[in-house]
């Protein structure tokens, strides 16, 4: 299964890069505007994709051409061309022309073309993918794609969820699988186009992701792969050649794991919700370009103090024989060789002991860094009253026994007068 890919390219980089693969591109979409397909690094069903198919009318492929006259470089099988040599009046009917290749903004998940109206997204969803099994019987809903329509979605890569056991949908591990040689992914694909109840002047594009067995190096993930073409391969032209117009066990040869080498690692998870889109989606979490990854945080802030501690370097004139001469030294280098004077300067990183030898004059310092001073000799209780640590009553004044004459009590007062 394939249910979200990868693609951040503008239609103007996939040509040049389909181009480098010696495959032309005579039309394609506009990088910006109301037809420009999706970037995304979360490509999503609904989203409109880039697709490469040969220029055909909407109803697909014609019959009544050969692959001959169809094939991409202009071959032809052997005994057209011994006829086409040997007959000119053959070759004057019959021109040999090469088909025209195009990119073309689609709709991923194929609306058939007896459909009336716009379907909903759950119904999108049934139709992003199209087994290969499916397409070895006759009939069914694919008969006619399969036959006339034929085309290669374009990504950089796919996503596949890891399922832990006995883990719910939370605890899956979303994984971004790409070529390792860095080249785009083209997965072999069906299109449509549909003209709606209403809206018959307009035709609306979908296509389908062509899937099979997972290769050796995907079996852990899923067991379930996209049919993934290489680039300019003669697979390639036979899956887009306009001039087969029946399937056939060639065709059906062509759906088959990859063989290629793959490059497969864990994301982050926020990639498990459509509408998020950001680099990192494609970067292994673990990874040091990663800006999500908070190792990556701490080990910035690491380097930048060892870029801080930087080595001084001076420049030291030494005397000789010869005159003068220059010498460089680092700092920290003079500063363990360096001359004091006889001051008795510490060197970094050594502790300075105390000299507690007496000088001559000074008496003998008692023994102890911090000695103890002499107790106060012991003489009678002190009458302070004590200050509770859980009690908090008030202090009275302390009495006074020998009152002056201006604190008699007012009654002695009264008393006097009578």
């Amino acid at each position: 299964m394939c249910g979200r890919y990868a693609l951040a390219l503008r239609p103007s980089q996939i040509r040049r890069l389909l181009e480098d693969d010696d495959m032309s591109v005579d039309d394609s979409p506009a990088d910006e505007g109301d037809d420009a397909p999706r970037q995304s690094y979360n490509f999503a069903p609904g989203y409109y994709g880039v697709v490469y198919r040969a220029d055909v009318p909407d109803r697909g492929a014609g019959t009544g051409t050969t692959s001959a006259t169809h094939h991409p470089h202009g071959g032809a099988d052997a005994a057209t061309d011994d006829a086409a040599r040997t007959s000119p009046s053959t070759e004057k009917s019959k021109p040999q022309t090469q088909p025209r290749y195009k990119l073309q903004s689609m709709k991923w998940g194929l609306v058939p073309f007896w459909t009336k109206r716009n379907p909903g997204y759950p119904s999108l969803l049934k139709t992003i993918n199209c087994r290969d099994d499916s397409l070895a019987s006759p009939g069914g809903m694919w008969a006619s794609m399969k036959a006339r329509k034929r085309c290669v979605v374009v990504a950089q890569g796919f996503f596949e969820w890891l399922s832990r056991p006995g883990g719910g949908p939370k605890d899956k591990v979303p994984h971004f699988i790409k070529r390792k040689d860095g080249r785009l992914m083209l997965f072999a694909g069906l299109w449509d186009c549909v003209r709606y109840e209403g809206d018959e002047d307009r035709g609306h594009y979908t296509y389908t992701i062509v899937t099979t067995d997972s290769n050796k190096q995907l079996k852990f993930l899923h067991d379930r792969m996209p049919v993934i073409l290489e680039p300019g391969s003669e697979a390639l032209w036979t899956w887009l050649d306009p001039g087969r117009c029946e399937w056939n066990r060639e065709l059906q040869a062509l759906l088959r794991p990859f063989e290629g080498e793959l490059e497969v690692y864990p994301v982050s998870k926020e990639v498990g919700k459509v509408g998020n889109n950001s680099p990192n989606f494609v970067i292994p979490v673990a990874s040091r370009e990663n800006k999500a990854n908070i190792a990556n945080f701490f080990a910035k802030g690491a380097e930048k103090g060892k870029k801080a501690k930087t080595e001084i370097e001076v420049e030291v004139k030494k005397e000789n024989q010869d005159g003068e001469e220059t010498e460089t030294k680092k700092l920290e280098e003079l500063e363990k060789s360096a001359d004091d004077g006889g001051m008795g300067t510490p060197r970094k990183g050594t502790k300075r002991e105390a000299d507690l030898s007496p000088r001559e004059g000074e008496p003998s310092p008692k023994k102890g860094l911090f000695a103890k001073s002499a107790s106060p000799a012991k003489g009678k209780p002190q009458t302070r009253a004590k200050i509770s640590a859980t009690s908090n009553a008030p202090r009275s004044p302390a009495k006074v026994k020998g009152k002056a004459d201006g604190s008699q009590k007012i009654t002695k007062f009264f008393g006097n007068n009578a």
